[in-house]
């Protein structure tokens, strides 16, 4: 049942909700605040703090650690072994070159260990910063039991207002024997690296973590079964970067689909179908590589009349509001607006939902300008429209491609497969989009990422001056 608003009234169930002295009904704790958000990264404290400061009552509920996916599982730590990867890679390279042999090699439990000082004291430290801002977080899965209302344990919510943005989670591949993959989050705390590993798809974790595996010695697998893999990422970097990771001595197997997984003694096998016979591929840890769907399959949406779009996100209106249910808004992976599962954009769509809580519906989100990274060494990142994309929209445009191999700026530091595309449209001199693979590629992206965004020139870059000799100074011959 709910708190009387007459004998309750939100200056006392504000004092309650800080307090902790909330009365229960028929056992079961029944709380009533402004709003309740789901999840605790980075849309989820954006709306969180924003909200709270603007004096709401907030209640944030995780079932996962407090901070998210990018500061516990994700970006923060994996781009920490990238670095150590990336230190041992450059030092490789440049033995012969003023470094002597022997190179360093890298030691996978003093990684791991570092990796672990900066995601152990996280949660504890959110879930402190969440408290003393007076906002509620809670540990616990939530479920809806009405329009506006949730179940947390023994506890019932009810918001005037709920915000969606629980992250995601891997894919459900539903082949026999899923239950032996083991996830990037398991990865990521793995206290020994196995002497073989398979990853199960050839996207951005795949690449990813097969580079550093390579070059902590293990013997490593990628099994794509489409034709290419980084499929959003211009078709010929990403063949310069599989050679790159072959040249790691990965086991690179395009149009190769994963149709089951089996123990056999110590072994996990992933049995495989490729262009033309079965296969097997024996490993002692099969990595699931295959893509994340948004965690809210449990949450009982349908109770709450929250619909959902056909590729499994939350359906909202271009305020990032549920088109069936308004008291709901979702941000971040429940979305994946634009079809970037990235935080920058997850915290830019909190920042507009949280505006548009406390204003009115007055902001949306613009996905142009986005830009995005393969943290491999060296990086692939990509900008704007790819040639294909520019073409199907109509657009007249010149591109600029450049095997960037022999350029200064890769021959310093030894870097064998780099390159470059930009298309600058006819007529305007406008950036439409660039597409780099090479040192500070996913520095230098920011750069063209602005000109997309903000409308800049070819010829307003052109026109620059840059630091040299620097990787930006390199922009007036990408253009």
């Amino acid at each position: 049942m709910l708190l009387d608003e007459n004998l309750f009234s939100r200056q006392r169930r504000r004092h309650a909700f800080a307090h902790g002295t909330l009365p229960r009904a028929l056992g079961v704790l029944t709380l009533t605040v402004d709003l309740i958000v789901l999840g605790s990264g980075a849309a989820a404290q954006s709306v969180a703090y924003t909200c709270r400061e603007a004096g709401w009552s907030v209640t944030v509920v995780d079932s996962d650690p407090f901070g998210g996916t990018c500061s516990l599982r994700g970006c923060d730590p994996k781009k920490v072994l990238v670095g150590v990867s990336e230190l041992v890679d450059w030092t490789r390279r440049m033995t012969g070159k003023g470094i002597s042999s022997p190179p360093p090699t890298l030691v996978w439990e003093d990684m791991i260990r570092f990796k672990r000082t900066f995601v152990d004291d996280v949660p504890a430290s959110n879930e402190r910063s969440l408290q003393e801002a007076g906002i509620r977080a809670i540990q616990g899965r939530a479920h809806f039991v009405g329009p506006a209302t949730l179940e947390v344990g023994d506890e019932t919510l009810v918001g005037r207002h709920l915000v969606i943005s629980a992250g995601a989670r891997h894919a459900p591949l539903a082949i026999p024997g899923e239950e032996h993959l083991t996830t990037s989050t398991e990865f990521l705390d793995l206290e020994q690296l196995p002497r073989r590993v398979a990853f199960v798809g050839g996207g951005y974790i795949a690449f990813e973590f097969a580079q550093i595996a390579a070059r902590a010695g293990a013997e490593v697998s990628i099994l794509h079964r489409g034709d290419r893999p980084l499929e959003r990422f211009d078709a010929d970097l990403v063949a310069q970067l599989v050679q790159i990771t072959r040249d790691l001595g990965v086991d690179v197997r395009l149009r190769t689909t994963v149709t089951a997984i089996e123990r056999r003694g110590n072994e996990l096998i992933a049995h495989a179908r490729g262009a033309e016979e079965m296969t097997e591929v024996a490993a002692e840890l099969v990595v699931h590589a295959a893509g994340r769907v948004p965690e809210i399959d449990d949450l009982r949406l349908d109770v709450a009349g929250i619909e959902r779009t056909e590729t499994g996100g939350i359906a909202v209106n271009e305020y990032l509001q549920s088109v069936s249910n308004p008291a709901v808004y979702a941000a971040g992976d429940a979305v994946a607006s634009g079809g970037f599962l990235l935080t920058p954009v997850a915290g830019m769509q909190g920042r507009i939902v949280a505006t548009n809580l406390l204003t009115g519906n007055t902001r949306t989100p613009t996905y142009e300008g986005i830009p995005t990274v393969v943290f491999t060494t060296p990086p692939l990142a990509a900008v704007g429209l790819d040639e294909e994309t520019a073409r199907a929209q109509g657009l007249s445009f010149t591109t600029h491609q450049e095997d960037t191999s022999n350029w200064y700026s890769s021959r310093r530091v030894a870097l064998g497969h780099t390159g470059v595309k930009t298309l600058v449209e006819d007529g305007t001199d406008r950036i439409l989009g660039a597409h780099l693979l090479g040192i500070h590629a996913e520095e230098i992206v920011n750069i063209f990422a602005l000109a997309v965004r903000t409308g800049l020139t070819a010829r307003d870059l052109k026109e620059m001056v840059f630091t040299y000799p620097t990787s930006a100074y390199d922009i007036r011959y990408m253009i």
